[in-house]
């Protein structure tokens, strides 16, 4: 065994290696887009109010107006090396982007999100309870690896169908990730089970009101509507995504030193070794059961009130509290252990949440996502939409997914995208004879599969942060089957054009 690490290990590193971190694509795209901001001039778009009854209720939306696009009355003099007073310069990207946003969203509310998660289960982890209760259902049940792998990816894929699970991965994909390791597999298959999976439904949903809905909702097409066809990928997409995975765990746990994620490995593997001293007793069902009792706090909330990023941050940080006077009272850790075990917690999830902010940056240079507001982004917007009026049908529905999938490098959020572009993509493929309903397929797809990864993606570089895998470790091991699911997206928006989909 040790003979396969000292082989294995170096490969791994040389493989990373070989692929740019996080930080530094971020750093060039950010370059690049200072650049564009000296080459292409700004534009805007004008909004108007719109009155729709949404479940039998009246509200009222500000939708782009599609043919109001005009350019600015003065060109733009493009992005400053630095920036005084507040604006947006190259040097002020990552400063600029950490704070932009509010509580509600990108970047200060996820970066406070992660933070305060991390810092949680900081608290969770260091009690020994969950890595005492996974070797204790080890030793009990042999065989639950085979039911586990394939049971929580057809969950999670569920779970982003129904209330589009995101953030709320990262949770997860922190308990999972040991458990994983532990029957003999890796941080990646945790990732696999956890994230992807959340996002394949996500991008295949017939009901996710954080995409289908608002999307639906400002194209004029009826509140989940085409559920059939949806559904229908939902499950070839899940099933497809499933065996994959199955199959990539069995590899992994028949040669452990295939892993590319070696390093976070054997960082669980240490903390199981741990715990194999400590018994499972009172203590740690305590523990356990007021996770699980937290986790379906979490679940109610988002599901039946909502609850969003401040009030899952919230009963995150509550579970924390509540573990961590357990813990103080059984003896498990002190009060100042506790407050250790939270700040080293956050700070593992760090870079994370400063990948988060300068991601937000790249939007920043480019003028902001307000399509109000003069802005190269804008005007990339508008020249992406125009250029589909000579195209045919199966081209025009082609182009708009790999738009859509492009444009969510930008504007990894769902409901922010769909705000943007629909109001431009709707309209025009009324005039190219694609179904408005396709529109948003295309939305859906290009939204959903790439924030698989894109390494703007919030909820992406939580998760991978809680596994330990660097972007670019990630990354050599993704884009073979994430550009599988995009053939298979474009195959799906191909069918669609074919069979008529309304």
């Amino acid at each position: 065994m040790q003979a396969e690490k000292s082989t294995s290990q170096p490969q791994s590193l040389s493989l990373a290696s070989k692929m740019p971190d996080a930080f530094v694509i971020l750093f060039f795209v950010v370059l690049i887009a200072t650049a564009l901001t000296h080459i292409i001039p700004a534009g805007y778009f004008e909004t108007t109010e719109v009155i729709k009854v949404v479940d039998g209720q009246e509200q009222s939306r500000t939708l782009i107006q599609p043919d109001s696009f005009q350019y600015a009355d003065e060109r733009n003099e493009g992005a400053k090396i630095f920036a005084s007073g507040g604006g947006q310069g190259f040097f002020n990207y990552a400063f600029e982007g950490m704070v932009s946003g509010s509580k509600w969203g990108a970047a200060i509310g996820v970066v406070a999100f992660i933070l305060i998660v991390g810092g949680a289960f900081g608290i969770i982890m260091q009690s020994g309870a969950v890595n005492n209760g996974i070797m204790a259902l080890i030793r009990r049940t042999q065989k639950a690896d085979k039911l586990i792998v394939p049971l929580m990816f057809l969950l999670f894929s569920f779970g982003g169908a129904v209330f589009g699970m995101g953030e709320e991965a990262i949770a997860f994909c922190i308990v999972l990730t040991p458990l994983m390791v532990a029957l003999g597999y890796n941080a990646i298959t945790a990732v696999l089970i956890t994230y992807i999976a959340t996002q394949i439904g996500f991008a295949t949903s017939w009901m996710n009101p954080f995409s289908v809905a608002i999307a639906q909702g400002i194209a004029d097409v009826p509140l989940m509507s085409g559920k059939g066809y949806r559904v229908t990928l939902w499950a070839i997409f899940t099933l497809v995504g499933m065996i994959f995975t199955m199959r990539y765990a069995a590899k992994v746990k028949a040669n452990p030193g295939s892993s590319v994620s070696l390093s976070a490995d054997e960082h669980f593997r240490n903390q199981q070794q741990q715990a194999l001293s400590n018994s499972f007793g009172r203590i740690d069902v305590a523990i356990l059961l007021t996770l699980l009792a937290g986790i379906i706090w979490v679940i109610w909330g988002v599901t039946l009130h909502q609850y969003y990023i401040p009030e899952i941050a919230s009963q995150f940080f509550a579970m924390g509290i509540v573990v961590a006077v357990i813990a103080i009272a059984g003896g498990r850790m002190t009060m100042n252990g506790a407050s250790e075990a939270f700040q080293k917690g956050a700070k593992e999830l760090l870079p994370a949440a400063l990948i988060v902010g300068m991601a937000k940056g790249i939007v920043l240079i480019l003028g902001g996502d307000d399509a109000t507001s003069p802005s190269v982004l804008n005007t990339l917007l508008h020249h992406a939409g125009s250029s589909m009026a000579s195209v045919s049908e199966t081209g025009s529905a082609l182009f708009m997914f790999a738009f859509q999938s492009v444009f969510n490098f930008f504007i990894a959020s769902g409901s922010g995208q769909a705000a943007l572009t629909m109001p431009l993509m709707a309209p025009l493929s009324d005039l190219v004879g694609v179904s408005r309903q396709i529109a948003v397929l295309a939305f859906q797809l290009g939204d959903g599969l790439t924030n698989t990864i894109i390494p703007t993606s919030a909820s992406l570089i939580g998760c991978l942060g809680v596994a330990r895998i660097d972007w670019s470790v990630w990354a050599r091991f993704a884009w073979k089957p994430v550009l599988g699911l995009m053939l298979m997206s474009a195959a799906a928006m191909v069918a669609a054009v074919m069979i008529g989909y309304q």
